[in-house]
């Protein structure tokens, strides 16, 4: 069963200028609440509401199926925007587009139908237990389908879902299931016990599956299949929404920080000014914060325009193709990685005692970053591009690269 649309629709957004406006009356919306919210955790049900009501869910389906077809590298850039206020809430944002993709690059074109035109219509919201890492949920041949049994972790989006994708292990085939299901289905149980010192809010759940039947259209990628390359795209879009997750982080704490040294800061005795803003380390120390962020953002979009020329190419994308972009992300990765890291920890070096203040919530850009950070090692990406560098070597197609 799908749910049932509440609420006035969304207005058009099929203007990128239209769009850019969504985006930020959103990311105002949640700015209100960010700081509260991060401190109290859990599911962020009204604000939830807020992003199916913006209309930007849709915003990369294509229009063939109601949505509004836009680029990856436009829909990125919003999520920077709403990552520098909420990148919890850009988290759960982010990963139903990714899901969306899932469908558009894994599914047959009877699939994106079939998922897809009651995702615009009835407005859904998805979610993911496609965690590869975790092998616990099993999936075993019954007839032309599956049954699915165990749990999943580290979900993103699961809780107050209304679709799922997710993967089961195929021990016959040593691969993976990848269906996907609505997350209210018989025998799916999802549990709020994400509990991470970051990214309080991204409804990173735990999912389980008790004998749960999967029908042959609900199967996106069944067990055995080798992937195609514009199919492996998939884990660059996953990885692009870290990279501009971390990059709207390090924007986000650069943007506080400054606030607080022009409005509150207090200058060093030793300095000999009067305004902090006019101390010159601190001018140099900001500017090396800059520094920091620029290039990230300028390496995000980069990425993200090889992304659209690669899935502009459809199933004439080739490996090569594939890779070129797979390098683009993995250096936008390493550099947004640090910038979120020494951004976040260093601002407090610049704002001093006073912005440690829990009611100002500075600490969240941190505590975001270094959680989100963990994802998936940044040595193996510094790695794949080392060989690219001496060998020529494209990085691995796998679930991470």
């Amino acid at each position: 069963m799908h749910r049932t649309p509440t609420g006035p629709a969304a207005a058009s957004l099929a203007d990128p200028a239209e769009v850019e406006l969504a985006t930020e009356a959103l990311a105002r919306a949640l700015e209100e609440s960010a700081v509260a919210r991060d401190q109290r955790g859990g599911h962020a049900r009204e604000e939830r509401e807020l992003i199916r009501g913006s209309g930007l869910l849709n915003l990369t389906t294509p229009r063939a199926f109601g949505g509004w077809g836009h680029p990856w590298q436009l829909f990125f850039q919003g999520l920077r925007r709403l990552a520098q206020v909420d990148s919890a809430l850009a988290h759960v944002y982010a990963f139903h587009h990714l899901q969306v993709a899932t469908v558009l690059l894994y599914g047959t074109p009877e699939q994106h139908e079939y998922f897809l035109l009651p995702t615009v219509n009835e407005r859904l919201f998805w979610g993911n237990a496609l965690n590869p890492n975790d092998k616990r949920a099993l999936a075993h041949d019954d007839g032309d389908g599956f049954i699915v049994h165990g749990p999943k972790s580290y979900c993103s989006g699961s809780v107050g879902s209304d679709q799922l994708t997710f993967s089961a292990w195929h021990e016959a085939s040593q691969s993976l299931l990848i269906a996907a299901l609505p997350s209210r289905h018989p025998g799916i149980s999802i549990h709020g016990d994400w509990d991470a010192f970051g990214q309080k809010q991204t409804d990173s759940g735990t999912v389980t599956f008790n004998q749960v039947r999967v029908q042959a259209h609900q199967a996106l990628v069944r067990p055995g299949t080798v992937p195609r390359p514009r199919a492996t795209l998939r884990a660059q879009i996953a990885q692009l929404v870290l990279v501009n997750l971390y990059t709207g982080i390090a924007q986000g704490a650069l943007a506080q920080g400054l606030r607080y040294t022009r409005e509150s800061s207090r200058p060093f005795l030793a300095s000999g000014v009067a305004r902090a803003v006019d101390d010159p380390y601190v001018q140099h120390r900001y500017g090396e914060l800059s520094v920091l962020v620029r290039p990230a953002e300028v390496l995000a979009d980069l990425a993200a325009h090889k992304l659209d020329q690669a899935l502009a190419l459809g199933e004439d994308v080739t490996a090569p193709d594939r890779g070129e972009v797979a390098v683009a992300v993995a250096q936008a990765k390493a550099v947004a990685h640090r910038a979120a890291i020494e951004v976040s920890t260093q601002v407090f070096e610049l704002t001093g005692a006073g912005a440690t203040a829990s009611r100002l919530g500075l600490d969240r850009f941190w505590r975001n970053a270094r959680v989100h950070t963990l994802h998936d090692p940044l040595d193996y990406k510094l790695r794949d591009l080392g060989r690219h560098a001496l060998l020529g070597r494209y990085p691995e197609p796998t679930s991470y690269s």
